[in-house]
């Protein structure tokens, strides 16, 4: 027989309006990684809905567990919700940046660096927290210095690539684990003019041929999540000059002790700490070697 499988699946969990940005975030970087996190929301009404869309049925007591809320998941019939999702989703500013969408492409604001973002199936619209934090970063590090050549480890739909090709006009590598994401990021490359700086490659970790010879980077930007942070530490700090830096999110606040430990210990000291909600984001130097 043929598969009559649904495409997506819906986990969905009701929660008070102003725990819904923090769930939100959390089904949004728990693995494996939905393909797109919404909240539905009633003006009159004190809940608000997270909907997380997967690509295969989720595990709603994980979940339920996880969340300490009751998640259910059923199946979708055969329609393109991902770009529904995304279309309701509005424009973020982040420091000097504008990221929109194509239903957005008549709002940006004069006097910002605009990103346009189709994420697809890749994660990244520049809503999550911890993308907002990393855009934050590179406009405030722009005011203060250079950098050439810039590594976006596990770069999603593209967002921080761009950020850092528009703010330095510089080589910008961006790899991902996933084949679609580097394949949504190219396209997206290409709508923001910022093809010609960027070297995509599909990688997991930075032991890639195309990243070894690239290195080392005046800034490595990782905004994937505390366990690969960790294992990733010694390659990070390889791959950096004396003084370069490092900027590491998708970590929440309770974890910076576990990622702190393991960077230091290769020579990563800490600069500073930014934090969004329950996420934090890490501004780290690599040491003289």
């Amino acid at each position: 027989m043929p598969d009559v499988s649904p495409p997506l699946w819906k986990a969905s969990v009701f929660v008070l309006k102003e725990q819904a940005a923090d769930i939100a975030a959390l089904l949004e970087l728990t693995p494996p990684k939905p393909q797109a996190v919404l909240i539905a929301e009633d003006p009159f009404a004190v809940e608000a809905a997270v909907e997380a869309l997967y690509d295969a049925p989720p595990d709603a007591e994980f979940l339920t567990g996880l969340t300490g809320l009751q998640v259910l998941a059923v199946p979708l019939p055969d329609q393109d919700w991902i770009r529904r999702s995304q279309e309701g989703l509005p424009p973020v500013r982040a420091g000097r940046f504008f990221v929109y969408g194509a239903h957005d492409a008549g709002e940006v604001p004069p006097g910002v660096i605009p990103i346009r973002i189709e994420a697809g199936l890749a994660f990244g619209t520049g809503h999550h927290e911890t993308t907002a934090l990393c855009l934050e970063i590179m406009a405030r590090l722009a005011k203060q210095r250079r950098f050439d050549r810039v590594l976006d480890v596990g770069c999603g739909s593209g967002v921080l690539a761009f950020a850092a090709a528009k703010l330095w006009h510089g080589m910008v590598v961006a790899s991902d684990i996933d084949g679609i994401a580097v394949a949504v990021a190219r396209e997206n490359a290409r709508a923001n003019e910022v093809a010609p700086f960027l070297r995509l490659v599909v990688a997991d970790g930075l032991a890639h041929p195309m990243i070894r010879d690239a290195a080392p980077f005046d800034l490595i930007v990782a905004n994937i999540l505390a366990a690969p942070l960790t294992r990733l530490a010694a390659s990070l700090s390889a791959a950096l000059p004396a003084g370069g830096l490092a900027v590491l999110s998708g970590l929440l606040r309770n974890q910076e002790g576990l990622v702190l430990g393991f960077c230091r210990a290769y020579g990563l000291g800490l600069c500073r700490i930014f934090r969004g909600g329950p996420w934090s984001a890490l501004v780290l130097q690599r040491g003289q070697r």
